[in-house]
């Protein structure tokens, strides 16, 4: 009998501690990112990995849902002039916090928060990659502890740059109150462990490896988030992602999944998991170097701008961009690498619809004779070994993206194709953690762009725009000034399109907006600053227990991640 009680008492012993194990691991969270973070701090970083890895962190004041409409997150209310949140005379807006918030330390989010976090990115000795949201903003005001004032230079018909979405969170002013200015690079400890208000905390930093989170026990919402426990796991490549949710189930979900059609649509007939797409604003586009990235250059010069007086020796001439371009079939790259997930584009804005403009779509067409004729007109001419070249100066160039199959493919088809117009290509592929890094002192980030044209995909979020025009302003561009975090990375820079960006920020009638919009587009198009490529979905692939998931294409992927839960 006592044999009998002790086999039982084991038996129930095991089954316990084996629910137990099967209800622990059912709460803990698995993402690849095979594009691994390497900060958690998105006012440092162009990275979109950097970005949503901290997300679930840091928040800021509203973002966007997967319909790409604001969505209140610390603030209470979306701020109109209905609501009275913005003035008839547009040179403000008010946003009120939410009084539940506090940050994961126990302190209260407060409006003193808010302005810090605008003062850290505008500091005069910081570089910033959301600076452009705080355009034309004259000061942000603390009225109270939650509500917050932000104040324009003139009357603005777009105030929602600064603190919507991923991009421009709020940090805790008592964090980072010692990280200003030269300083930000500095602080590695608040750069890869902020205190946030969102539903994680960072437990464990490893940079360009793994992030482990733990459910924010202070978090607004209750009952959230389901999962206890959250790892980002990075490296690896975009089909090994695929292959560890849709065939062997070892994680959960797994990011941006850059996979020829083919080999995706064969993973996802094991059945362990599901792929799911999203077309937003992302665009596969080289960028065309506007300044001299030799060798031989220090670090001062090489790629630097310099008011225009550092030009690249061939892609300066719009004759051999505009070559380039037309070299190219966009058609054969899609079916090869993309499938139902790209179409072609020859615009850097490809949604939403009414800001495509249709005066570029002759780039579509393939057309090796126009080029090889624009190359001759231009007195580029052939060698006895193909090559083109010009006053001692060769068709010779650097072309450089992330390490990725479909990324590799798609260079080895432009390759072919620009051999065929007289130019010589040399291919070269980097870490993605390390390529959309973040690190000033690395030689192979994109912000160094120490090739001669590089390729890798851009976007914005929401559905308007106006901030991600802004980008390519020549204040913008990176360099040792702004340590390398400036947006405007091709270092193209106009007067003209300075000029047409300051009518924008004047112009309140949506119809001329629009048009306004357009032309800037059709600017950075038709000067050949950007090569659009692909008009990409974000596909990415989840497991068949995890719910609550919707894919966003217009903010980060990991929006609402607190509401996600397993269901075995």
């Amino acid at each position: 009998m006592r044999r009998f009680k002790t086999i039982v008492l084991l038996t129930f012993a095991v089954v316990f501690l084996h629910s137990c194990s099967l209800d622990f691991s059912s709460k803990h969270l698995k993402l690849l990112y095979w594009q691994a973070p390497s900060m958690l701090n998105p006012f440092l970083s162009s990275g979109t990995k950097d970005m949503e890895a901290a997300s679930i962190v840091i928040e800021p004041l509203a973002r966007y849902d997967a319909n790409a409409n604001r969505i209140p997150i610390l603030a209470t209310k979306i701020p109109t002039i209905e609501n009275g949140g913005i003035p008839e005379d547009r040179r403000s807006i008010t946003w009120h916090l939410r009084e539940d918030v506090v940050w994961s330390d126990g302190t209260p989010l407060t409006a003193h928060d808010v302005v810090f976090s605008w003062q850290y990115c505008t500091h005069e000795e910081a570089g910033c990659t959301a600076k452009d949201s705080f355009r034309d903003v004259e000061q942000v005001v603390a009225v109270n502890d939650h509500t917050v004032r932000i104040d324009f230079v003139k009357p603005n018909p777009f105030p929602f740059g600064p603190f919507v979405g991923s991009i421009c969170p709020v940090l805790q002013a008592e964090q980072f109150k010692d990280c200003l200015g030269l300083r930000a690079q500095e602080c590695t400890r608040e750069n890869f462990y902020p205190i946030g208000t969102g539903p994680y905390i960072v437990d464990r930093f490893r940079a360009n490896d793994t992030v482990v989170y733990r459910a924010n026990p202070r978090y607004r919402e209750e009952d959230k988030p389901f999962f206890r426990k959250v790892v980002i796991k990075g490296g690896g490549d975009a089909p090994s992602a695929a292959r560890a949710v849709l065939q062997t189930g070892e994680f959960d979900y797994a990011w941006n999944l850059q996979i020829e059609p083919e080999v995706l649509s064969s993973m996802r007939e094991s059945g362990k998991g599901e792929v799911v797409t999203a077309f937003g604003s992302q665009v596969e586009r080289i960028m065309v170097n506007q300044t001299n990235n030799d060798a031989s250059l220090d670090s001062d010069t090489r790629s630097v701008f310099m008011d225009g007086n550092n030009p690249h020796p061939f892609l300066s001439d719009l004759s051999v961009r505009r070559a380039l371009s037309l070299a190219i079939d966009r058609q054969v790259l899609v079916d090869i690498g993309y499938g139902i997930a790209g179409e072609p584009t020859c615009n850097v804005i490809s949604l939403p619809e009414q800001y495509v403009s249709k005066i570029n779509d002759d780039c579509k067409i393939q057309d090796i004779e126009e080029a090889n004729r624009i190359l001759d007109e231009a007195g580029w001419v052939r060698g006895t070994d193909g090559i083109r070249a010009k006053d001692g100066v060769r068709l010779s160039l650097l072309y450089q993206t992330s390490t990725n199959s479909v990324r590799q493919g798609t260079q080895s088809l432009i390759k072919d194709m620009w051999q065929q117009i007289g130019v010589e290509t040399e291919l070269r592929n980097i870490d993605a953690a390390v390529f959309f890094g973040s690190d000033a002192g690395s030689p192979d980030t994109l912000q160094k762009f120490y090739a001669d044209v590089q390729m890798y995909t851009n976007s914005f979020e929401g559905n308007d725009p106006s901030n991600y025009v802004e980008g390519w302003q020549c204040e913008n561009v990176p360099g040792p000034h702004n340590q390398w975090v400036g947006v405007n990375i091709s270092r193209g820079c106009s007067e003209e399109y300075d000029m047409l960006l300051e009518t924008l920020s004047e112009t309140f009638d949506p119809a001329q907006r629009i048009v306004i919009i357009k032309q800037l587009n059709d600017m950075v198009v038709q000067n050949y600053w950007e090569i659009p490529l692909i008009h990409r979905a974000r596909v990415s692939a989840k497991s068949n227990s995890l719910k609550g998931f919707e894919l966003n294409g217009w903010d980060s992927e990991l929006w609402n991640i607190a509401d996600w839960y397993r269901e075995e």
